[in-house]
């Protein structure tokens, strides 16, 4: 056990010649590490072989404050705890889609894996205009197993209590997503991009909208009190990597137990930020096109996916074998599927419409430079969020989704 102690370049490769996994790893080369993060709340380190540089892993620390700001804005490094129980979790739910763990540490708050050399982050590969043959079947799988696997679905009730009071403690990033996700962004508030709030009519429409205000009331309701499943938390396109054959799902420091709809709604609104990144920007239509056919097919396959689980699931904590007849059974089945889809879609808009004037912003709209292009992303984004929180709880089907955003 090590008492806790913020790592740097130097002591890093001290703390490793003790992990014998990694130095079975490197086995007689030698390593040195480098800096390499450049993510709001950690450290990390690329620590490769000094004959072999190709050999290489990643080690990640959190500090007791936000790494982007510093020491003046304290924020507890237990959140690595919640990554690095979620990352175990997943691994053993979805082991092909995280990455290999090597070494943690929740004393440390030290994370030590596999370092993924061969992938992009999802975001840098959308905006440049790539696609992925199998992004959809990965995602979609990533998402039905993890949130089935780990649901009253799926699980005893003493397993699923369990498992909530392994994550639900995670409270300090919880409020992060309540202020920044449900409440700051639309409202007049220090932590905004107050610059562009300034003398700007989309703004004040925003922060005016009070049926958009007592829409979103409802989705922070149900982020706060449902306990679902494990999620993600934080499952944009920049928490995603990968390549045209394998994709890895990163950094869940966010985890907890929470509603079904927020992973699916977070990525959903990444993937729709960044068709209008391409719609107002770029004007390629068949990106476009392969853009909209993509999220229609994660939340078909989704759908299909989970629903095939569940099917194969005789027992858990919410159903006994035998307790209604198999007609019942089904159409109960639909209707909370039908419900997880809409509020995903709900979870997305106000994920979207965060994004335009809150304190963190996406690549595809705020690092637009011409101002006007830029006025017009915005315009959409909100047009495109407020009809998904308006509507989530009426959407009847995957088609529905698509046409608002074509709209």
């Amino acid at each position: 056990m090590h008492k806790y102690k913020v790592l740097d370049k130097n002591s890093v490769v001290n703390y490793l010649f003790e992990v014998q996994e990694v130095m079975e790893f490197f086995g007689e080369d030698d390593f040195e590490a480098s800096e390499i993060g450049d993510g709001n709340l950690n450290f990390v380190y690329l620590v490769k072989s000094i004959q072999n540089p190709a050999k290489a892993l990643i080690v990640k620390q959190a500090v007791p404050y936000l790494r982007c700001v510093g020491e003046e804005f304290p924020l507890s490094r237990e959140r690595m705890t919640y990554e690095i129980r979620a990352l175990i979790n997943f691994k053993k739910i979805v082991p092909n889609f995280i990455p290999k763990i090597y070494h943690t540490s929740e004393d440390m708050s030290v994370l030590v894996m596999q370092y993924l050399d061969r992938h992009i982050i999802l975001r840098a590969g959308l905006i440049d205009k790539k696609t992925y043959p199998n992004m959809s079947e990965h995602i979609s799988t990533y998402l039905a197993k993890t949130l089935f696997h780990t649901s009253s679905l799926y699980l005893q009730s003493d397993e699923k209590r369990e498992l909530i009071n392994k994550f639900n403690n995670n409270t300090e990033l919880c409020k992060l997503t309540e202020d920044f996700v449900f409440t700051q962004a639309f409202m007049l508030h220090d932590t905004n991009d107050n610059d562009n709030v300034k003398n700007n009519p989309l703004a004040t429409k925003v922060f005016n909208d009070m049926e958009f205000r007592k829409k979103v009331l409802s989705l922070k309701y149900k982020f706060m009190t449902q306990t679902d499943a494990l999620i993600h938390g934080d499952l944009h396109t920049g928490s995603i990597m990968l390549n045209g054959d394998e994709t890895y799902v990163i950094d869940p420091e966010f985890a907890f137990v929470g509603p079904f709809g927020f992973d699916i709604g977070a990525l959903l609104a990444n993937m729709v930020n960044n068709y209008i990144h391409h719609h107002i920007v770029t004007g390629d239509q068949e990106y476009k096109k392969w853009l909209l056919q993509t999220i229609y097919e994660i939340l078909e396959l989704f759908e299909e996916k989970f629903f095939e689980l569940w099917d194969g699931q005789k027992n858990s904590a919410l159903i006994v074998d035998g307790y209604i007849d198999d007609s019942t059974l089904e159409s109960y089945k639909n209707q909370f599927l039908k419900s997880i889809i809409r509020d995903s879609v709900g979870f997305a808009g106000c994920k979207m419409a965060r994004r335009v004037f809150g304190v963190a912003g996406v690549e595809e709209i705020r690092g637009i430079q011409d101002k006007k292009l830029r006025n017009q992303a915005e315009e959409l984004a909100i047009e495109i969020a407020r009809e998904f929180v308006m509507k989530y709880d009426s959407i009847d089907s995957v088609d529905e989704i698509i046409e608002i955003i074509k709209r």
